[in-house]
């Protein structure tokens, strides 16, 4: 929590009070995840030992800069559809920078000479532990450390009208907003059962269901672990579900002033204003 560049890590029990863990590390990164940070948190937690925080301020992202953000796309068979290409046989991969990651209220840019930046809800997988050639899905939960929410902001025609690949039109800044918890699997349970929404000006855009996953959570992380080696604090993004505006027609992109809201069961809820860079 706090404002940008100066957050300061946080934990936020079941009766939804704030504690600051600067007593026990200076972030939530990738040495953090590496050193059992969740671990000593459950421990301090246990014994009383963390001060409080103020719940009031700014939410940063739960993962302070990721070494890289990978993303799956089409993995909705109904996204699929809705923008005209077959179901992929294998998942498909891109990734996206990793200073994209903003905090879930953050204001989101829509980049200059953007006519086409839509919005994409979709869980996210934080990873724990190296991940590198794992021997099967069922090994994929042991490097998790936990879910999150992610807007996979795009910029359509950057995507797929300017030469190149997906990377142009998902790495302008601003594009991923994250958060606003980090929970741990524990507490999620089965990630393929979780419903996700998405609303723009109130209008609810997005409706489906992680059920829909044409390859599930585990599935693309041991698939990822086969070509990219998954780092402590690396983030997965796994897909988005049908509705967006690629799929709505020209009016449905977002603009300057627009508020996007988006959210998955037991993970909460960021909002989002639209501004112009």
């Amino acid at each position: 929590m706090g404002a940008a560049g100066r957050e300061r890590p946080c934990v936020v029990n079941h009766e939804g009070q704030a504690f600051d863990l600067s007593p026990l590390t200076a972030d939530i990164d990738g040495a953090f995840f590496a050193a059992g940070g969740i671990e000593r948190v459950r421990a301090a937690l246990a014994d009383d030992r963390l001060p409080g925080a103020a719940p009031r301020e700014r939410i940063g992202a739960p993962v302070a800069r990721p070494g890289k953000v990978v993303c799956i796309g089409l993995n909705y068979s109904d996204h699929a559809l809705e923008t005209g290409a077959p179901i992929p046989p294998e998942p498909v991969v891109f990734m996206k920078a990793s200073n994209t990651v903003v905090g879930p209220n953050d204001e989101v840019l829509v980049p200059r000479g953007s006519v086409k930046t839509d919005y994409e809800v979709e869980l996210a997988v934080v990873i724990g532990r190296t991940a590198r050639y794992l021997g099967s899905p069922a090994d994929a939960g042991d490097v998790i450390a936990g879910y999150t929410i992610s807007n996979d902001v795009s910029e359509r025609e950057f995507q797929n009208e300017r030469g190149g690949q997906w990377d142009k039109g998902k790495s302008c800044e601003t594009f991923n907003p994250l958060g606003p918890w980090l929970v741990t699997p524990d507490e999620v349970g089965d990630p393929q059962s979780l419903d996700l929404r998405l609303w723009v000006n109130g209008q609810l855009r997005q409706n489906g269901s992680t059920k829909d996953q044409i390859f599930g959570v585990h599935h693309v992380i041991w698939y990822l672990s086969q070509f990219i080696v998954l780092e402590p604090g690396d983030v997965v993004n796994t897909g988005t579900p049908a509705g967006v505006a690629m799929g709505r027609g020209a009016q449905a992109y977002l603009r300057a002033g627009d508020v996007v809201e988006v959210e998955i069961e037991g993970l909460g809820r960021q909002r989002q204003w639209v501004g112009q860079a």
